[in-house]
């Protein structure tokens, strides 16, 4: 058993990472935490360095609670969205664990949403979680 998280230091990505690393405590399953970015010229080193961080401190803790578990940090030139579904399929996950934040309907149509993507494209269930 697997489950996929896609993780963003926001509020909404820890609140995913949290109820992804409760439900693998309740069902004996790895964790795949998947931190995706699209690379290219506005992702510099100093940004890069930052994420790294991030992830190795979210690797110390989920060892620290004893989870079974992988961090990938993918920069790779695909949305996110690509990214978790793709991991997903690869693991053969139960499910993915994403966070969602509040957009207005006009931000919707400009930026579209990988939240929507996941949701309609994933081939398996899709767990949505609000930051607290």
């Amino acid at each position: 058993m697997a489950i996929v998280v896609g993780y963003v230091a926001t509020k909404e990505g820890r609140a995913a990472l949290k109820r992804a690393a409760e439900e693998c405590v309740l069902r004996g399953a790895k964790l795949v935490v998947i931190s995706s970015h699209r690379g290219g010229k506005d992702f510099d080193a100093d940004e890069a360095r930052q994420f790294e961080t991030e992830l190795a401190r979210v690797q110390a803790v989920l060892e620290e609670r004893g989870l079974e578990h992988e961090v990938r940090q993918l920069v790779r030139g695909n949305d996110p969205a690509e990214d978790l579904i793709s991991v997903a399929e690869e693991e053969k996950a139960d499910f993915i664990v994403i966070g969602l934040r509040r957009r207005s309907p006009v931000g919707k149509l400009i930026l579209g949403s990988n939240a929507q993507r996941i949701l309609l494209d994933a081939s398996c269930p899709v767990l949505a979680v609000k930051g607290d």
